[in-house]
């Protein structure tokens, strides 16, 4: 099978099930920025050094985000159930395994008394960006939501994993023994 197709030339894209769409259509633009944060997490992934359990969460979140950009790239019928169909669909088992995951990442972390600027380390600031693009997919998510049935859980999935980029951020930053670079509030002139 050749890898380029000529379908997209027109400026559309297939959807699962056959449906057309123009590729700046806003479930092109959700799915496409969930592949996007796949790609990031994938460049973190490279910076893990000696971290197993960091390595498996983020190759974990890398097969959930492929069944998010699955389940975006299916138009959901009105009545359908998170379960029904062939394309997996993200549940609510997941979301309590990135809670879990948010409780024991944070465990041992200094209290946090002001924002957080991304930086740090090169694995902290390869988490924080791929933690900005997870914001904006989750905001892509929402206004698709608007108008087309995508399913709760997705949205909080992606609310739920940008949480997580946050603290292993901060996670990779304490354990190369450097500080969070603190947001500094401007003096008053």
């Amino acid at each position: 099978m050749k890898l380029y197709t000529r379908h997209g030339d027109d400026g559309t894209t297939g959807l699962f099930g056959g449906q057309r769409v123009p590729k700046d259509d806003p479930r092109v633009e959700a799915y496409g920025t969930v592949d996007e944060l796949n790609s990031l997490i994938g460049l973190a992934v490279c910076s893990v050094d000696d971290d197993d359990n960091l390595l498996a969460m983020l190759e974990s979140i890398q097969h959930r985000l492929f069944e998010i950009g699955a389940d975006l790239s299916t138009p959901r019928k009105p009545a359908e159930s998170a379960t029904q169909g062939y394309v997996p669909r993200i549940d609510e088992d997941r979301i309590v395994e990135l809670e879990r995951w948010i409780d024991r990442v944070c465990e041992g972390l200094s209290e946090m008394k002001t924002f957080i600027l991304p930086g740090g380390t090169e694995l902290a600031a390869r988490l924080h960006v791929a933690r900005a693009v997870c914001r904006r997919a989750e905001r892509l998510c929402v206004t698709l939501s608007k108008t087309e049935p995508i399913g709760d859980t997705v949205i909080i999935y992606l609310n739920r994993l940008s949480d997580l980029l946050f603290a292993l951020a901060r996670r990779a930053n304490h354990r190369a023994c450097i500080a969070d670079v603190p947001w500094v509030k401007p003096r008053g002139d």
